[in-house]
């Protein structure tokens, strides 16, 4: 178990981490999710002793190791940008840290080949890193990482050079992974859908501080705040102002549904609605509220159809699943799963905990 109590961290006199607590547990997936400059990266360098933090201590299996160096600990680390050693094959590149700690050959050749299939290395194991491709070589540092059989595993964005197909299949595959080991595992993204495939638990994270932490289906279904919310939400949640009068929320003069009996409980007057684009549909559902809007722009991203459409006059975002051919500047039906949305603070906090 890896336990940060109280930790912060200041550069020159600039915050970089606001005081913190988490408590990581060894055998699952621990996300810190957040956009560039959130704090993942120092936070993961405490974590792993290349930074000692300005103030609260790190914990890890029980003992106080705060100040330890990394040489001192049993931790493995990924960065996005690959290190390799250039003058080694792919194959004894993988088997260095197990040749540091004397590990047997046959050990180390049983141990290198287990990985380098999953990462699909096997076909470069007797080449130079300088022969492979950048997605290849980024393999390589991951391979060489989790070859040994680390206490800690700390991976900061170790995907993000890899091609679309490869990285889903490793998002699948390193939780299986990692899961035998016992290791405590905290993985660091910028994208809220790999925090939600990878699942366990995850920290959301915003100008150095957590904003929460827990199971990622908690966070994704019950965010705290507004903040929350959108770090969870790629492209982000529709936000729009109402009014709650009785157990009814009024969107616009046409467009209007009765709350649960949970939501209802909350005060009258003005609100903000929140939902996120994937539950804005273009397509008729068994249930949802119907309003009309003027469509801007309709992309195709992936599998999905990302379309902005304007009703009075404030825009929408709807990611539909398919390809999607609507007239730009004509009016559309979209309807609302009312299921589904959150309603916040004009400060951002939650009002509803559904």
């Amino acid at each position: 178990m890896l336990e940060l109590e109280d930790v912060s961290l200041r550069v020159a006199g600039e915050i970089h981490l606001h005081p913190m607590s988490l408590t990581f547990q060894p055998g699952r997936m621990n996300t810190l999710l957040g956009d560039t400059l959130s704090g993942k990266t120092s936070l993961l360098r405490i974590m792993a002793g290349l930074t000692v933090p300005s103030s609260g201590s790190v914990r890890f299996e029980g003992l106080d190791v705060t100040g330890v160096r990394v040489q001192e600990r049993n931790v493995s680390m990924v960065y996005q940008q690959f290190i390799n050693y250039p003058n080694l094959t792919v194959r004894e590149n993988i088997a260095s840290p197990l040749r540091v700690g004397r590990v047997s050959a046959a050990e180390v050749r049983k141990r290198v080949d287990t990985i380098a299939e999953l990462l699909k290395l096997t076909a470069y194991l007797d080449r130079r890193p300088s022969t492979l491709s950048g997605g290849q070589q980024q393999r390589t540092a991951i391979a060489r990482a989790l070859v040994k059989d680390s206490k800690l595993v700390l991976l900061d964005e170790p995907f993000a050079n890899l091609d679309y197909k490869l990285r889903e299949s490793l998002r699948d595959e390193l939780p299986k992974l990692l899961a035998d080991r016992g290791a405590v595992i905290a993985y660091a993204t910028t994208e809220p859908s790999e925090a939600l495939q990878l699942g366990g638990h995850v920290a959301t994270l915003f100008q150095g501080q957590v904003t929460q932490f827990g199971p990622v289906s908690d966070l994704y279904r019950f965010p705290c705040d507004l903040r929350t919310a959108n770090i969870l939400s790629d492209p982000p949640m529709n936000l729009v102002p109402a009014q709650k009068r009785g157990a009814r929320v009024f969107l616009s003069s046409a467009v209007a549904w009765d709350l649960s009996e949970a939501d209802s409980t909350m005060p009258d007057g003005d609100l903000f609605v929140g939902l996120r684009p994937h539950h804005v549909y273009a397509d008729q559902p068994d249930r949802g509220v119907q309003l009309e809007g003027h469509v801007r722009i309709s992309v195709v991203s992936g599998s999905e159809s990302v379309i902005r459409f304007e009703h009075d006059s404030r825009l929408w975002v709807c990611c539909a699943r398919g390809l999607k051919r609507l007239n730009i500047g004509h009016a559309a039906p979209f309807w609302l799963d009312v299921d589904r949305a959150m309603y916040f603070e004009a400060n951002g906090s939650r009002l509803s905990r559904h």
